[in-house]
């Protein structure tokens, strides 16, 4: 018995991931409110009722997409917070980090770019719980030193919103900068680096100079900044 309720269970698991990766692979040229629930049971071959039983509706998909696509970026912005050694190598990791998430994960970062003032309310308020929550732990991060300077709590969350709308904005440029990978499956990491591929690894390279120049500017801005 418990033998087949594990091939069940795995069997499930694998259905949903279809239907994820279905999704995300039809949202590449559409919005998710334009997106039908039989297209996507189509592509995975499904009936339209086997979708109920992994999502209550469309809306329902796309908020585990916007898990799935942001949910792991916790830790990784934890690392960069906690390892860096002065602003020049805090901004170096951070445009590091965006273009390798961007370089691994198009889709899913197209995903979020879209969807984020999308017409789907349930997928904007999860995305922008996301990045509430990225803006808390970056928040916390600057909590000890700057309001040792005097800054107020209202001051350092502004501050830490600001670094994350940067990344946003710096994500949806290398995307639009980054060479194409043709291959990559939604959910999988792309191959393609800067240089290879139909894109311009110039212009790869421009966004990364001017988001380096953007994030010193606010550097800058920060240790001139007092606390009305």
């Amino acid at each position: 018995m418990s033998h087949t309720l594990g091939v069940r269970q795995a069997q499930k698991q694998k259905t949903r991931r279809a239907l994820l990766d279905a999704g995300l692979r039809l949202l590449e040229d559409q919005s998710l409110s334009s997106l039908g629930l039989r297209e996507v049971t189509r592509v995975v071959g499904v009936a339209p009722a086997a979708f109920y039983r992994h999502f209550r509706d469309m809306s329902d998909l796309g908020v585990a997409l916007v898990e799935e696509s942001l949910g792991s970026l916790h830790g990784v912005v934890r690392v960069i917070l906690a390892e860096r050694d002065g602003d020049e190598q805090l901004i170096d990791a951070t445009v590091e980090a965006v273009a390798e998430l961007v370089r691994g994960y198009p889709a899913h970062i197209r995903f979020i770019a879209r969807e984020r003032h999308g017409g789907v309310r349930p997928v904007r308020e999860a995305i922008a719980a996301e990045l509430s929550r990225f803006a808390d732990e970056v928040a916390e991060a600057f909590a000890p030193q700057l309001t040792a300077e005097g800054w107020s709590p209202e001051d350092v969350r502004m501050l830490a919103e600001l670094y994350v709308d940067h990344m946003v904005m710096t994500a949806t440029a290398f995307l639009e900068a980054q060479p194409s990978d043709p291959g990559a499956q939604p959910g999988e990491p792309s191959e393609a680096q800067p240089g290879e591929g139909a894109g311009d690894p110039e212009a790869v390279r421009r966004v990364a100079a001017t988001a380096r120049r953007q994030l010193l500017l606010i550097s800058l801005g920060r240790r001139h900044w007092r606390t009305g």
